[in-house]
């Protein structure tokens, strides 16, 4: 659990980083050119390591649904939204929302068991944790603003 947890952490701080290099090449290279930036060199450096830790067995995909096959695509629209989300609100305030969203649709997922992932039940527990969530983006974009006693940007 410990790993899993370390791993996360790593994983979270690696996408924010990510992202705020992305939206760097973007400023300089328009959106689609830092998606094929980011996606091509990605494809480079796990080819290298692929290749490196696992050899041939880099290839073997025995049972693989054709439908899995489209996750590269999706990596796409991943990289081309928040490139632009980041563009348009800032970098805490994008990775805030996408975050948010992406536990969201993981909740929906698991409690409805789609895209065959093993069904687990709903708790309102876990609703109230995703709300919480969102009501800290809210304070954070906006807590200044309640302070002056209006919303604004």
């Amino acid at each position: 659990m410990v790993q899993g947890l370390l791993l996360s952490i790593v994983a979270g701080s690696l996408v924010g980083l990510q992202n705020i290099f992305n939206s760097k090449v973007n400023e300089r290279a328009g959106t689609w050119t830092t998606t094929a930036l980011v996606l091509g060199l990605g494809f480079l450096a796990s080819l290298a390591f692929g290749l490196l830790f696992e050899g041939n067995q880099l290839f073997a995909m025995q049972n693989m649904k054709t439908w899995y096959w489209f996750s590269g695509m999706i990596g796409v629209g991943v990289v081309v939204c928040l490139v632009q989300g980041i563009k348009l609100l800032g970098p805490t305030y994008a990775i805030s929302i996408a975050l948010s969203s992406q536990l969201g649709f993981a909740l929906l997922w698991d409690s409805l068991g789609w895209l065959g992932l093993e069904q687990i039940p709903f708790t309102f527990k876990q609703l109230i944790g995703v709300l919480v969530i969102v009501g800290g983006i809210v304070l954070f974009k906006f807590g200044g603003s309640f302070k002056n006693g209006a919303a604004h940007n």
